[in-house]
């Protein structure tokens, strides 16, 4: 299990953002699509509970990832992650389906994934919601402050979206 310390914040014209990162010294890991499916629980309400049971498909590449409860701290949230990387989806699909888990979304970007010092830098097109993006720590050692400091060099005001790109969807959907 790993913790994950991250911030996603809303961006406009993601050319600038994406000429930034390059001025800062961004070095380009991946671009990809991914497609992730979300899970309800069959006995307890994930939502209720701050958590989330997510298939992605991304180049071939798929894994499964439970996500625990948020803590937050000035924007920037923190949450302990599980993930294992599986070989057939098919198989992961029938699996979870016996278990009682049931499909409530699927949320689709466009990411592009970049190195900016000890931070992960992913600018992210989803479908439905916009651009956005999100700052993780590489390292803890970052913390928030320096996820704040690359956002400045950025040139992304530091107005932190709390929901989840699952949330956001859902709420649309009301």
């Amino acid at each position: 299990m790993r913790e994950e310390l991250e911030v996603k914040l809303r961006v406009e014209d993601p050319g600038r953002v994406s000429e930034a990162i390059s001025k800062i010294g961004g070095q380009l890991i991946a671009s990809v699509v991914e497609e992730d499916t979300y899970f309800a629980h069959p006995c307890r309400d994930l939502a209720s509970t701050d958590e989330a049971l997510r298939l992605r498909s991304s180049d071939g590449v798929l894994e499964l990832t439970y996500k625990g409860p948020r803590a937050s701290a000035e924007g920037a949230k923190s949450r302990p992650e599980v993930t294992l990387r599986l070989q057939d989806a098919g198989s992961a699909l029938e699996l979870l389906d016996r278990l009682g888990f049931r499909r409530v979304a699927l949320v689709r970007k466009r990411r592009s994934y970049y190195r900016v010092g000890a931070a992960i830098v992913t600018l992210d097109d989803v479908d439905g919601l916009g651009t956005f993006v999100e700052l993780e720590a590489a390292d803890a050692a970052i913390g928030v402050q320096g996820l704040r400091e690359i956002a400045r060099e950025l040139g992304i005001d530091w107005k932190p979206v709390e929901k989840t790109y699952l949330e956001m969807l859902l709420s649309d959907r009301k």
